[in-house]
């Protein structure tokens, strides 16, 4: 029987998970057997899994899963070096060019165990099956935006956290902004026909904030591109990949620019891809934005779980993306499965 184990997050900040209740039922009905840890962060209560049947497993508990459990979580896995036995679906960031994903693809060659990087789920079509990317983006204009009214009193972009719901999101900023005796700023945002740019859109406009909006046909001359200089906030919300434009340079820093706060959703500060090399780390949400340059002022947001600060909805909306292909786990040898199987041989081959 094919078992799924829905493991805890173990990554600071982190309340999402993949599979509701009523999805687990859903998987139950099928067959599929399901386990699912204890969590004392989850945004989703464990009693909604145990009342549709899982089995309910300690927190932090998937080491010592059966060897044929397919382990599911979102986030990084604790980098303690120990090998993978299992096959685990997560996102690994590993297949980019990051540096750091070399030692996780070296732990699962360690361990014989198998990714299946939820990144690189995809239908036939290439398109990927399942993606946080609304709400990424969402999230992401929210905390660059905060960075931005910071910036408007000569500081830094403060803490930031869980919200229960967008709407109470969409209250803080509000009044943040309520609070500004300067005009509003005006945004970029590239990738803007997609998954993150859409999310990153409808967060600045609700508030009131003017959007430009570009996707491949305005980046396609592959720069450089000084109109991005001219706008107050730029949303990067296009994943780093061979061929990708540089859309900020270093150069930037000491240029002649509107431009004062970056958010760059995609977050690969370490990929040889990177299109905003003006920052080098991943920010968090202690220190949500990193100072880059101090005159002119220029601020990067670079938080890598952005869906976190909605753990909600992006719980749910990821969940009901995801669940078609979970119902297929029975099959890891066709469609879905097969391909990222494939993706994860590819490049652990040289290893």
């Amino acid at each position: 029987m094919t078992h799924l184990w829905v493991r805890a997050e173990q990554r600071p900040n982190e309340e999402r998970v993949g599979l509701t209740p009523e999805g687990a039922k859903a998987l139950l009905d099928k067959g599929i057997r399901v386990t699912v840890e204890e969590s004392s962060v989850r945004a989703i209560p464990i009693d909604g899994y145990r009342a549709a049947g899982c089995e309910i497993a300690v927190e932090n508990s998937w080491p010592d899963a059966p060897a044929d459990a397919i382990i599911f979580g979102l986030k990084e896995l604790p980098e303690d070096g120990t090998p993978l036995p299992h096959r685990h679906i997560m996102f690994g960031h590993a297949f980019k060019g990051q540096h750091s994903g070399v030692a996780l693809l070296k732990r699962f060659k360690a361990g014989g165990g198998t990714l299946f990087d939820l990144e690189y789920l995809v239908d036939e079509t290439g398109r990927r099956v399942a993606a946080f990317g609304y709400w990424a983006g969402y999230a992401g204009a929210a905390v660059t935006l905060k960075t931005w009214v910071a910036q408007q009193s000569g500081g830094l972009c403060a803490p930031v956290g869980v919200y229960q719901s967008k709407d109470d999101l969409l209250d803080d900023l509000g009044a943040d902004l309520d609070s500004l005796q300067t005009q509003m700023p005006d945004a970029i945002v590239i990738g803007a026909l997609g998954r993150v740019g859409t999310g990153a859109s409808d967060l600045l406009e609700t508030l009131g904030v003017s959007v430009t909006k570009w996707d491949i046909a305005e980046t396609a001359s592959g720069g450089p591109f000084p109109e991005i200089l001219q706008h107050d906030i730029f949303m990067n919300c296009i994943f780093a990949r061979p061929g990708t434009p540089v859309f900020v340079p270093v150069s930037a820093k000491t240029a002649d620019r509107k431009l004062t706060a970056i958010g760059d959703v995609a977050c690969d500060p370490d990929s040889d891809y990177n299109p905003v090399p003006v920052y080098d780390t991943a920010t968090t949400w202690d220190s949500p934005a990193v100072r880059v340059h101090d005159a002119p002022v220029l601020d990067v947001m670079a938080i890598d779980n952005l869906p976190s600060l909605l753990p909600v909805e992006s719980s749910q909306d990821y969940a009901e993306q995801l669940l078609p292909t979970l119902m297929t786990l029975d099959d890891l040898g066709a469609g879905v499965w097969k391909r990222a199987e494939a993706d994860f041989i590819q490049h652990s081959k040289d290893l």
